[in-house]
């Protein structure tokens, strides 16, 4: 009993000491909707957003017209169809011929060996957007995002005021339902302690390192000194493994908030959202059984067992402490996430959900040999080897 009782305390330590850290830290973080924020970017620098996608049809229209309405002028978009079978490609000429002026399409036909597809889109059209438009900046995001009017015209700002080499606004999620909430909601408050967002503009904090599919701001010659997605080929967390490549290569990294500014709906339900992630969270873990059986014990020790110490008396107030402190979290994430605090009283739900979805991804991959992804097939062998 005794050893349940250090076990509890360290447990609830271990949380308490989180909800401290990020209640000094998370404020830091700047909020792109304040007034100050509401500003030109000073030398109105050039920028070409880039928007790869496949067989995206549904989302792709009210995404790329959000970036067509941007109201910074310097603005070009360059919109890449991977070898869609729906009609993202027709969806995409379409609003070109509307737009000529600021929308520009490439057609993926064929994926060369030794790429992923999304890698191989942008760094396409990247290589597209430095050899016809010398654009000062460029903007990696996804098919499915929303952005408002004045959404890239405040962050890059931001950056070009922080002179930030990489930059990224964090996107709001939107939650049409209990178990999205449930699921992103504990992912989120998770995520804290994965990396620290407030010290990823220091370069001596390697390890906070933060990139972010939706929105990926970079200088174009910070993009060329790290080799570009030319250098991710293989990478299907292509988004996290370029923002630790910045911070490995000393480049200035720098985030913002902005709710409801960038957004995106991950997916219908949470079953939806697991499926999402069965591609690419066993990548996360290298894709290796023993990391993933390793991660989700530990987790399950950290996340259910505050839940648990509340049956024992001499545990119990480990426990409210424990409970008290993601309760915390769940508060401090709400400013940038707009999910709920409540979902707090789902908290165990969502980590059943995310311990299922590893060991989904995890069976999945290796019942399969590897990961299908944008209607190609990728062995285990070849992604380790990344």
């Amino acid at each position: 009993m005794m050893l349940l009782m250090i076990i509890a305390w360290l447990i609830a330590v271990a949380w308490l000491w989180k909800a401290v850290s990020s209640a000094r830290g998370l404020p830091q973080i700047p909020n792109l909707l304040e007034a100050r924020h509401d500003l030109m970017p000073v030398g109105e620098p050039t920028i070409t957003v880039i928007v790869p996608a496949r067989n995206e049809e549904k989302a792709l229209p009210s995404g790329l017209a959000s970036l067509i309405a941007q109201d910074y002028p310097n603005l070009k978009i360059i919109a890449v169809d991977d070898r869609s079978i729906d009609r993202t490609g027709a969806i995409m000429d379409s609003l070109a011929a509307e737009q000529p002026h600021r929308l520009r399409v490439l057609h993926v036909e064929q994926l060369p060996p030794g790429w992923l597809g999304k890698p191989h889109a942008m760094a396409l059209a990247a290589r597209h957007a430095i050899a016809i438009e010398q654009p000062a900046y460029l903007l990696f995001t996804d098919a499915d995002v929303y952005f408002r009017a004045d959404a890239i015209r405040r962050s890059l700002a931001n950056a070009v005021a922080t002179e930030a080499d990489h930059f990224v606004t964090f996107p709001t999620p939107l939650i049409e339902s209990v178990g999205e909430g449930a699921l992103l909601g504990f992912l989120g408050v998770m995520g804290l302690w994965a990396t620290r967002p407030w010290k990823a503009s220091d370069p001596k904090a390697l390890r906070d390192s933060i990139g972010i599919g939706a929105f990926n701001l970079l200088k174009t010659e910070a993009y060329k000194r790290l080799g570009g997605f030319d250098a991710l080929r293989m990478q299907i967390l292509e988004d996290l493994t370029l923002a630790a490549r910045v911070k490995q290569f000393e480049l200035r990294q720098r985030v913002a908030i902005a709710p409801g500014m960038v957004s995106l709906h991950w997916a219908s339900g949470a079953l939806g959202v697991v499926h999402v992630m069965t591609k690419n969270l066993f990548a996360v873990f290298r894709f290796r059984i023993e990391l993933t059986l390793a991660a989700c014990c530990g987790l399950a020790v950290l996340c259910l067992g505050p839940v648990l110490f509340l049956l024992l008396p001499q545990t119990r107030i480990a426990g409210v402490v424990a409970l008290a402190s993601v309760a915390a979290l769940y508060l401090l994430s709400n400013r940038h996430s707009k999910i709920s605090a409540w979902y707090v009283l789902l908290f165990p739900v969502g980590a059943v959900l995310f311990f299922y979805s590893a060991l989904r991804s995890a069976i999945t991959t290796l019942r399969a040999g590897g990961v299908s992804w944008r209607g190609t097939f990728y062995s285990l062998d070849d992604l380790r080897k990344q």
